[in-house]
């Protein structure tokens, strides 16, 4: 319950940036939003690690993805803060959908039986 309210919180981040509100929660909502949105999408990814150790992991890939964001706009000369937002809530989109086909937990299924075979 408490990751879906601060996935809708997020969200509305988003919405408020977009629609350039003049409101005071824009720029907190839309900082946990950058933060939230791909570390989810990662979390998800890595469901064999620890809990502590996936919300680390995914903590630092998604600092590690806005930076990598906001380089390549700055590099191609494309730097806009609605482009960033639309990119990284892209990106995480993207994300979610590779991990509900579960390519991951089938690198690690067989990583296992490697290992259990040895």
């Amino acid at each position: 319950m408490l990751a879906g309210a601060a996935t809708a919180v997020a969200a509305g981040g988003a919405l408020l940036a977009l629609t350039d509100s003049g409101s005071p929660l824009r720029a907190p909502l839309v900082l946990l939003f950058l933060l939230a949105a791909p570390a989810a999408a990662i979390t998800l990814a890595l469901r064999g690690l620890d809990p502590f150790a996936r919300v680390l992991t995914a903590l630092a890939g998604a600092v590690a993805l806005d930076m990598l964001v906001a380089q390549g706009m700055l590099a191609t000369h494309r730097w806009s803060w609605r482009g960033g937002i639309v990119a990284v809530a892209v990106i995480s989109l993207l994300l979610l959908l590779l991990v509900r086909l579960r390519p991951v937990e089938r690198i690690l299924e067989r990583v296992r039986k490697i290992r259990s075979s040895k």
